[in-house]
Order: C-alpha cells, then sequence, then structure tokens
C-alpha cells in the first residue's frame, strides 16, 4: 500500500513541470512561468516543430524556467536516447553559470538527485537523456550536438542571426524538433525580434499560442518585491531610459537614432540663468573635455580654424536637495568657456584660475591620451579634487547610458545654452553593437558639417557634459546647517572631580604602607 502511494506520488510530480519543481525540489513556480507549458509539451508530443516565444523581464525567473524544463524533460525522456540543446550567448559567464544552476537543482530534487551523471564538461544526463550546454558566441565551435528533443536559444536577443542559422536551427532538422526561444527585448533588428515576428504570423494563421511575453507588471502582480524593485530602477533611471524600456517593459528601441530627442532636450532645459561668478553656499565642480594639443596648435597669423576640436569646460553647480527624493544630486551647468588653438600649458593656467575662485569640490577630466598632461599638472595643483577619465569604449558606452539616466530623471539641466553645444546635441547619433555587453557608440561621427554653416561639428561640449555620469558615481550626503552653541565651562565639573581624584590617590597609598 505504501509503495502504491509513493508511486502515484511520483506519476502526479512527473505528470506536470509545476508538480515536479515544487514537490521534487521545493520550488514554486510562478504562474507565467507555467504557462507556456501546455504549448511546449504539445509541440514534442506530437513532433510538430513548432518554435515557442518566451519573453521575460530581467530577472523574473526565465533562466530558473528553462533549469527546471530541462530537468523535467530528461526525466520524463531518460528511457530515450535523446538530446536537449540549450545555446546561451557565451560560455562565460552564462553557459557556466547556466550548468551550475542545473547542477544544483539536479541535487535538490528529489527526483534526480542520485539519477543524473556528468559526462562531459558542457554535457549532463538523465538516463539516456542529455541536454548539451552550448556557447552562442561567433567565434565558438558548436558542431556535432543533436537537438532532437529541443532546441533553447536563451537570451535570444544577444546571438546573432547567422549564428542561429548556421549552427544551431540544422540541430533540430532530424526530427523537427521543438525550438523554443527565450529573451528580453532589445533592438528591432535582433534573432529574438525576428523570431517573435514569426511566431506571431504562426499564431494568427492558425490559432495556436506559440507567444508568450510578460511584462514588469505581469510580475509584480504575483510577486510584489519585483514590482517595489522595478519602481526604484524607474526612480533612478527613468521610465524611457533604453534600459528600462526594454529590460522591463518589452518595448523595441531601434539600434541606430539620434542619440538626444526631442523629449530629453527637453528635461535638459535650464531652470535658472548661468552665472559668470560664484555665489556664496553654493557647491560647484568642473567637467573639463580636453583637445588633442595636435589639433589645437595656434595658427601663426592668428587665424583659429573654427573646425577644430576644442577643450571644454562647464561649470556645474551641484544640488544637493534631490538627495532625499531621488537619492542623487542634480546638476546645473551655469557656464561653459572652451578654448581652441591654445598650448595645454596656457589651459592650465586659465583652469587654475578659475579653479581658485569658483573652488570646485570635484574636477573631472578627461585624461584620455594628451589628455594625461592637464590632469597631471591639476592633479599637482589640487591633490585629492582632481578624477581622471580614460575613455575607452566600453568606458564611453556606461558613461553614455549613466548620462542618459542623469537626463531621463530630470537632473541635469543647462543654464548655460549657446548655439554651438545645440548644433552638437542635433547631430549626436547613438547605436548599441550587437551583443550581450550592451556597448553604446555615440557621439558625433567624424566630418559631421552643421548643413547651415558648413562647418565641421565636434561633441566636446556633449563629452565635457556627459561626465556628470562620474559626479553621480561619487557619495554625497545633504549638507547641515551650522549651528552655534554656547560654551560650557568645564571649571564645575573639575571642581567635582578632584576630590574623587584625591581620595583615590589616598586610599592606593594606604595600601602600599
Amino acid at each position: 500500500m505504501k509503495t502504491n502511494a509513493l508511486t502515484r506520488r511520483a506519476k502526479m510530480m512527473f505528470s506536470r513541470l509545476d508538480y515536479f519543481a515544487q514537490f521534487g525540489g521545493g520550488m514554486v513556480l510562478r504562474p507565467y512561468q507555467v504557462a507556456p507549458l501546455e504549448t511546449i509539451v504539445r509541440s514534442i508530443r506530437g513532433g510538430y516543430g513548432w518554435t515557442i516565444v518566451i519573453i521575460f523581464p530581467r530577472q523574473s525567473g526565465k533562466d530558473e524556467f528553462l533549469t527546471q524544463l530541462s530537468m523535467w524533460l530528461m526525466s520524463l525522456y531518460a528511457h530515450r536516447d535523446v538530446g536537449i540543446v540549450i545555446a546561451n550567448p557565451t560560455y562565460k559567464p552564462q553557459t557556466i553559470n547556466a550548468i551550475m544552476r542545473l547542477e544544483n537543482r539536479l541535487d535538490t530534487n528529489v527526483l534526480t538527485r542520485k539519477r543524473w551523471k556528468k559526462r562531459s564538461d558542457y554535457i549532463r544526463r538523465i538516463g539516456q537523456a542529455k541536454t548539451y550546454f552550448l556557447s552562442g558566441d561567433a567565434q565558438a565551435n558548436v558542431v556535432g550536438a543533436t537537438a532532437s528533443l529541443a532546441l533553447i536559444v536563451n537570451e535570444a536577443q544577444d546571438i546573432g542571426q547567422l549564428k542561429y542559422d548556421k549552427d544551431f536551427s540544422p540541430m533540430a532538422a532530424s526530427t523537427n524538433a521543438t525550438r523554443i526561444v527565450c529573451g528580453t527585448v532589445w533592438t528591432s533588428d535582433t534573432l529574438l525580434a525576428r523570431e517573435l515576428r514569426a511566431a506571431k504570423r504562426a499564431q494568427e494563421e492558425d490559432g495556436i499560442r506559440r507567444v508568450f511575453v510578460y511584462d514588469a507588471g505581469d510580475v509584480g502582480a504575483v510577486h510584489p518585491p519585483y514590482e517595489k524593485f522595478v519602481n526604484g530602477e524607474i526612480a533612478r533611471l527613468g521610465r524611457q531610459h533604453p534600459l528600462i524600456r526594454t529590460q522591463y517593459f518589452n518595448e523595441e528601441i531601434d539600434a541606430q537614432v539620434g542619440m538626444f530627442s526631442a523629449g530629453r532636450r527637453a528635461l535638459m532645459v535650464g531652470d535658472r540663468p548661468g552665472q559668470d561668478e560664484p555665489e556664496a553656499g553654493r557647491l560647484y565642480a568642473f567637467l573639463v573635455d580636453v583637445a588633442g594639443q595636435d589639433e589645437a596648435m595656434l595658427d601663426l597669423e592668428g587665424m583659429g580654424n573654427p573646425g577644430r576640436d576644442s577643450t571644454t569646460l562647464d561649470v556645474v553647480e551641484i544640488d544637493l536637495s534631490t538627495l532625499e527624493l531621488l537619492q542623487a544630486p542634480t546638476y546645473r551647468v551655469v557656464k561653459r568657456t572652451s578654448w581652441i588653438g591654445v598650448s595645454h600649458l596656457t589651459i592650465f593656467g586659465a583652469l587654475k584660475s578659475l579653479a581658485d575662485a569658483w573652488g570646485p569640490q570635484h574636477i573631472v577630466i578627461d585624461a584620455t591620451g594628451v589628455g594625461e598632461g592637464l590632469w597631471s599638472m591639476l592633479d599637482h595643483a589640487y591633490p585629492t579634487r582632481v578624477t581622471p577619465v580614460k575613455f575607452t569604449q566600453q568606458m564611453k558606452s556606461e558613461i553614455g547610458w549613466k548620462f542618459l539616466a542623469v537626463i531621463e530623471t530630470g537632473r541635469f539641466r543647462d543654464c548655460a545654452p549657446i548655439d554651438e553645444v545645440r548644433v552638437q546635441y542635433d547631430h549626436a547619433q547613438s547605436e548599441i553593437l550587437p551583443g550581450p555587453a550592451k556597448t553604446l557608440r555615440w557621439g558625433v561621427k567624424d566630418g559631421t558639417r552643421d548643413t547651415s554653416t558648413g562647418l565641421l561639428v565636434h561633441d566636446d561640449f556633449i563629452l565635457a557634459d556627459s561626465l556628470v555620469a562620474v559626479l553621480d558615481g561619487m557619495e554625497w550626503k545633504a549638507s547641515i546647517e551650522p549651528g552655534v552653541s554656547e560654551p560650557i565651562s568645564p571649571l564645575p565639573e573639575m571642581s567635582r572631580i578632584k576630590p574623587v581624584i584625591k581620595n583615590e590617590i589616598l586610599r592606593k597609598m594606604s595600601r602600599i604602607r
């Protein structure tokens, strides 16, 4: 009788993925995680070879679902020589993390802990059923695996379409295996976006649901802590920030687009006039973008080339009044200065004079290439106050994303607008490079000319502005108004202490005697 009860319980756990996860491993799956299962099982059992697209917002349990699914399928088909292929964009860390997660869950589920085996570095099996973990990196060699049961493509927005079509899709050919394409929305030209469009067309034709898309609202409805987290991210980055739109609300963005839209430019409008001199009681910082000195050599006839790059200075007021609400300051550009055709030694003298007048708490400077010399001189003059930034592709990308967050939350205000700055922002473009790094390449393209003047357009003022992203990473505390209190005389206290000390001395002397 007891054996029959255990058998019935085991059959129940094998009958449904949510039972398998909960009663076998103590993992409770949420309704949206279970929703795609009926279509997946129907496709696998019928050999229909459907492509099923699953889109969850970031950190909402997609990888956990895929792990439980592969465990469950291997357990169901342990008696057959079948293969599941799981592709991730990179080997390190994504593929390795997926393998480690699977091993952990296999060890904690009572139905699998004594049944699973490691066949090689990238293969795990239960009985005859195997799961292959492969990298979707463009350079990875993935020939040889067969997805006879299912092909699972995880983070498909970061896997190249050519890589999928050439290397992965054929793995499902011999059995017309089911394909499960998963990820988080990114740009409109990704593999995920392509497969989503195709699955929607197929779904409309036959009425069989193949698309399962859930956003932060769906997750938050069943898991309130997630809603609280996303609301915090919106407060930090802004609802229209590309990462918020894509990672949490499934809103595709263009891979190439003007970086500073009309909406963003409206958020950047100054809320008070600029300044020629500092105001007492206000906190300031300097942001400096440095031109190459070979570009800035003075013309012998005194005719500076207005198309040459310039060294630019933003004087930024740091407003700490938004710390309590937004957990970060607001930055106002109150003065702009630039130098064209001037040596770095002369610029240093000018910057030092301005720094002595304005007393900036921080000086953030582009120290890339020839900028090192100017940084070194400033650092020697103002030790502990100068922060160098060396632009690499990755550093510029990070600064670009953070600058957009400052703008989207209304914390960057241009109170010293000039036509040159407006032209630079008009011509600034951005491009999101393919791959999991989410690299943002941005700025004014070389050779760009202003259509109204014919002059070359640079982005030196924009780069100086963007250095507020570095300020935003610093620790800020709201200032406390100094108070004045009456001094307390120590004499009354001393008069009370002295007898105590005298008695203690007399007591110790009596012991010595």
